[in-house]
């Protein structure tokens, strides 16, 4: 993770587009605010290209246009910031206008952020780009709000993490131990690997490992990877999930109890070269529960 995340002032950023899902992550960002003693930011990018595949690129230049999509985002942040200081009144709360786009104000806020959040849905047809363009490209943890099966936000139940063994899997256990101790919430560690090829990496060699012993195997390398995160969270209770297939599969399937899931923005060994597009990506679109992508530090 990115040192800014603990700073005092980084703040928690939120996108916003006037959908009823940005509504939804708007929320989820301010409590999570409220009960971090943090400023809220409150982001909305114009999307000059949406409008542009209606009009035509050259209607769109023009100033009258330009200056109705300023005035429909401002109503949007002004709304967003009526519902937040609703629901938290005190709390600090900051918007931010771009011409630049949704998605590149949000990677670009994500850079100074504790966190950065964004709705899995949105106003637009194409918001699922916009959604895979920040959680693929942002820094730190980016948080992607989905709902449960019921269309609910859930806040109760473990939170989850994917361990993997990479330097990105790394970033997401610390960020995972973290929340777990913020929210008070069991850990629960998902480790699945293939079950073939029967090899690991050390030293970065691939070594082979028969099958008899890769089960003591895996679980070492899960033993080894949260040991020193354990004895920095001792109040945060862990439970270990070992398994043999797809990643994705478990991981979702947890998603339906958790009340957040973080993985690494990549990855490999146990996640079979994890990398946004894959197990991350399906997941920010299907899981059940918020899913946090954690981008390490460079």
């Amino acid at each position: 993770m990115n040192d800014s995340r603990y700073l005092a002032s980084a703040a928690v950023v939120v996108g916003v587009d006037g959908s009823a899902g940005a509504v939804r992550a708007l929320r989820w960002a301010t409590e999570v605010a409220r009960q971090r003693d943090r400023e809220l930011r409150i982001a909305c990018g114009i999307s000059v290209d949406e409008r542009g595949s209606a009009l035509g690129r050259f209607e769109v230049l023009v100033p009258a246009l330009l200056d109705e999509l300023r005035k429909d985002a401002l109503h949007t942040l002004s709304d967003a910031r009526v519902i937040a200081s609703e629901q938290a009144p005190g709390l600090p709360i900051s918007i931010q206008l771009s011409a630049a786009g949704p998605a590149r104000l949000l990677i670009e806020e994500s850079a100074d952020a504790y966190l950065t959040v964004i709705s899995a849905s949105g106003r637009s047809a194409h918001f699922g780009s916009t959604v895979r363009a920040v959680a693929g490209h942002g820094h730190g943890p980016i948080v992607v709000v989905r709902q449960d099966a019921d269309g609910q936000v859930r806040r109760t139940g473990p939170v989850v993490v994917g361990v993997d063994g990479s330097r990105a899997g790394e970033a997401a256990i610390a960020a995972a131990f973290d929340e777990a101790a913020e929210r008070g919430a069991g850990l629960v560690a998902v480790h699945a690997c293939n079950d073939l090829p029967f090899e690991r990496y050390a030293g970065g060699m691939a070594i082979a490992v028969p099958a008899s012993d890769l089960e003591e195997v895996e679980r070492l390398i899960v033993a080894e990877r949260l040991a020193g995160w354990q004895e920095k969270y001792p109040d945060v209770l862990v439970t270990r999930r070992l398994y043999f297939s797809d990643p994705v599969a478990r991981l979702q399937q947890w998603s339906s109890e958790a009340q957040l899931v973080v993985v690494g923005s990549h990855g490999r060994g146990g996640f079979g070269g994890m990398l946004f597009g894959s197990t991350a990506n399906d997941l920010v679109q299907h899981a059940y529960c918020p899913v946090m992508v954690v981008h390490p530090q460079l």
